[in-house]
C-alpha cells in the first residue's frame, strides 16, 4: 500500500520490451529483491540492482493499462516505497493498482499553483468527485472540478518541483488510480445476486414446501 506522496524522481536507464531499469538514490537505501515499489503509480516488484539503480518487470496487463510502455532512456518517473505499518498516512490509500491513463487537456496558472486538466474515459470518470483524491501518476491529488469527461486539479509549487507533474505537457498520457473507497461504494451500490438458496428452489417448484 502506498500513499500517492513521492519520495524521490528517479530516470530510466533502460527500456526493454517487459522491463525498465531506473536510476535512483533514496528509495534504494533498505530495497531488497522482491520489494515493491511504486513507479508512476504502478505497484511493480524489484528484480535486480545496478550501481545506483534498480530493475523492474512489467506485465503485460500493466502495460495496458499504464504509460510505462511508453518510457524512453532519461524519461524521469515518480517513485514510492510501500508505507510501513503504522506508517504517516500523508496523502490518501494507493493501492498502486492503475485504473488506466488519462491525458493532459490543458493547463494553465492561478498564482503559483499549476492548473491540470485530465480527459478521461468514462469507465474512471463514474469514480470522480469533487474533493475527492485521486492518484495521477501516483501523486495524491484533489479533484477540485469536474466536467462531463474531465477534471481538475490544482498540483501546489512543492508538488510541481519534487514530482514529474510540472513536466507534463498537454497531450501527455497519465495514470489514474480513482480512490478505493469510491470503489467499493459503487460495488455495493449494485444490485446483489443471491444465486440459487433453498428458498429460491422452494419457490421455483424444486422442492416441496
Amino acid at each position: 500500500m502506498f500513499t500517492g506522496i513521492v519520495q524521490e524522481v528517479g530516470k530510466i536507464a533502460s527500456a526493454q520490451a517487459g522491463s525498465l531499469v531506473i536510476a535512483a538514490s533514496d528509495v534504494l537505501k533498505g530495497m531488497k529483491l522482491g520489494d515493491s515499489i511504486a513507479v508512476n503509480g504502478a505497484c511493480l516488484t524489484v528484480t535486480d540492482f545496478g550501481a545506483g539503480s534498480f530493475a523492474v518487470d512489467i506485465m503485460p496487463e500493466t502495460l495496458k493499462r499504464t504509460n510505462l510502455g511508453r518510457l524512453k532512456v532519461g524519461d524521469r518517473v515518480n517513485l514510492e516505497r510501500p508505507v510501513a505499518l503504522g506508517g504517516e498516512l500523508g496523502g490518501h490509500l494507493v493501492q498502486g493498482h492503475v485504473d488506466g491513463t488519462g491525458s493532459v487537456a490543458s493547463a494553465a496558472w492561478e498564482g503559483s499553483a499549476l492548473l491540470l486538466r485530465f480527459e478521461v474515459p468514462p469507465e474512471i470518470m463514474r469514480f470522480i468527485v469533487p474533493k475527492g483524491f485521486i492518484a495521477v501518476d501516483g501523486v495524491s491529488l484533489t479533484i477540485t472540478a469536474k466536467e462531463a469527461s474531465s477534471f481538475w486539479v490544482s498540483v501546489v509549487e512543492y508538488t510541481r518541483r519534487h514530482t514529474t507533474l510540472g513536466e507534463r505537457k498537454v497531450g501527455d498520457l497519465v495514470n489514474l488510480e480513482t480512490d478505493i473507497i469510491a470503489k467499493y461504494v459503487a460495488q455495493l451500490s449494485q444490485p446483489q445476486n443471491a444465486g440459487i438458496t433453498y428458498d429460491f428452489l422452494a419457490w421455483h417448484g424444486f422442492l416441496a414446501k
